[in-house]
């Protein structure tokens, strides 16, 4: 497979050989008349390890659909990668927060609460007859 240098780059910076990519061209569907329903000009791209798929009919052009869905795979692997790192990131905050220590602000409103709180069920009792 001939890929244009760029696209070659960003797969390899994502660890992604182009050999595990399946590529095949597929009829077209939709508006395009006779030209769009006879030619194989779709092309269709599978990662097998992330299961990424992409399909490209933007142009008549079949070598113009390849090198777009190359971009477009490309360009959703990137993505999912970000994702994941995202909420990697977010879960180590949340971590964080979760665990950092109360303020004195913090604890001097809880205890306020509790004390509120024990009040309110004190009074809770039998009244006593006098």
């Amino acid at each position: 497979m001939d890929l244009p240098t760029q696209i070659e780059q960003r797969l390899t910076k994502l660890g992604v050989r182009a050999t595990d990519v399946e590529e095949r061209f597929v009829l077209g569907k939709g508006p395009g008349g006779q030209k769009i329903n006879k030619t194989s000009s779709t092309v269709w791209l599978r990662h097998g390890a992330s299961s990424t798929e992409v399909r490209c009919q933007e142009g008549r052009s079949r070598e113009a659909n390849r090198l777009r869905a190359w971009e477009l795979l490309c360009q959703k692997i990137e993505n999912a990668r970000a994702c994941v790192h995202a909420q990697a990131r977010q879960d180590r905050e949340k971590a964080r927060r979760r665990n950092r220590p109360k303020s004195l602000g913090q604890k001097r409103r809880m205890l306020a609460d509790k004390r509120h709180r024990s009040t309110v069920k004190s009074n809770r009792n039998r009244v006593q007859p006098d």
